[in-house]
């Protein structure tokens, strides 16, 4: 029997699940990161990633794995990932793990101004208003006078950037390709530069063999949220899924308290929950957007 191609309940459930090993990963990556180099972990995080992709995949889609179109914009998104990656954990390092999550989830509201003049997508004013409050929101997180380190501040925003160049690339180029030869570029691509660069980053202690469980965990957690937010978006459409991603923000505040035993302040609270309604209410109107536009196709 065939997978239906419209299945949102299940493709929440997928999306929820993949959210959840996301605030793991930053969770074990933060843990780590008080031992081990940022750089060696990023190297960690995509190089078991890549090596479970092949494991799983490579027998039986081979040459298809690394089959594009656009072979230049696979490369540069994954260097955006790269990027991603190591400054979130930089930030991580150093910041309690709700703030830095929600700093990094003004990305969002950074591909919204940058899709008008990349992709050609027209805004409108409810939009802008929703990116106006939600950088608020980070204002009231890094606030001044406040207790968080600049450096992880500015980690998290670079982290965000970089992030949203991933995801603009991401629009461009989806519609043409496999989603899975999407995320095995991310790993491939990872894994080559990481490793490349590893005679200038290694150092500091070997890991025992908990830590080196916990090192080769962070591609596992990685890889398996990406393959199931693949799942997710072949059974509904992104804006269906989009105003769930917000959830990280639960789950890294949960973590963060249950294993570091830190809770944000009550204005770092308010921030993020400013941040995550400005980016349910960016998604609620693109999903009301494109179904008013479906509609006047329907009627021409």
């Amino acid at each position: 029997m065939s997978e239906p191609t419209h299945h949102p309940l299940r493709a929440i459930a997928l999306f929820l699940m993949a959210m959840l090993l996301f605030a793991t990963l930053d969770t074990t990556a933060k843990h780590l990161a008080q031992t081990f180099p940022v750089p060696m972990l990023v190297w960690a995080r995509y190089t078991f990633h890549f090596l479970l992709m092949l494991l799983v995949l490579g027998w039986s889609m081979r040459g298809r794995l690394i089959a594009t179109r656009h072979p230049v914009e696979q490369v540069l998104r994954a260097l955006l990932l790269v990027a991603t990656t190591g400054f979130g954990v930089a930030a991580l390092r150093i910041m309690p793990l709700a703030e830095s999550t929600a700093i990094f989830f003004v990305a969002p509201l950074i591909v919204t101004v940058l899709a008008v003049p990349l992709l050609g997508e027209s805004v409108g004013g409810r939009r802008y208003v929703a990116v106006l409050a939600g950088f608020a929101g980070v204002l009231l997180i890094a606030r001044p006078g406040g207790t968080l380190p600049a450096a992880g501040v500015a980690a998290a925003l670079v982290a965000a950037v970089a992030y949203s160049g991933y995801q603009i690339l991401t629009r461009r180029i989806a519609r043409h390709e496999n989603a899975v030869t999407m995320v095995f570029y991310t790993a491939l691509v990872g894994t080559a530069v990481m490793t490349l660069a590893l005679p200038w980053y290694w150092s500091g202690p070997m890991p025992d063999w908990r830590q080196a469980l916990l090192i080769c965990s962070l591609g596992i957690y990685g890889g398996t949220g990406h393959f199931l937010l693949t799942r997710a978006f072949r059974l509904a459409p992104a804006s269906t899924l989009s105003p769930f991603q917000y959830v990280q923000l639960v789950w890294a505040t949960l973590l963060g308290w249950l294993v570091f035993g830190q809770l944000p302040d009550g204005l770092s609270m308010a921030g993020g929950l400013v941040i995550a309604a400005s980016g349910v209410a960016i998604a609620l109107d693109e999903r009301r957007s494109g179904a008013s536009g479906r509609r006047s196709a329907r009627r021409s």
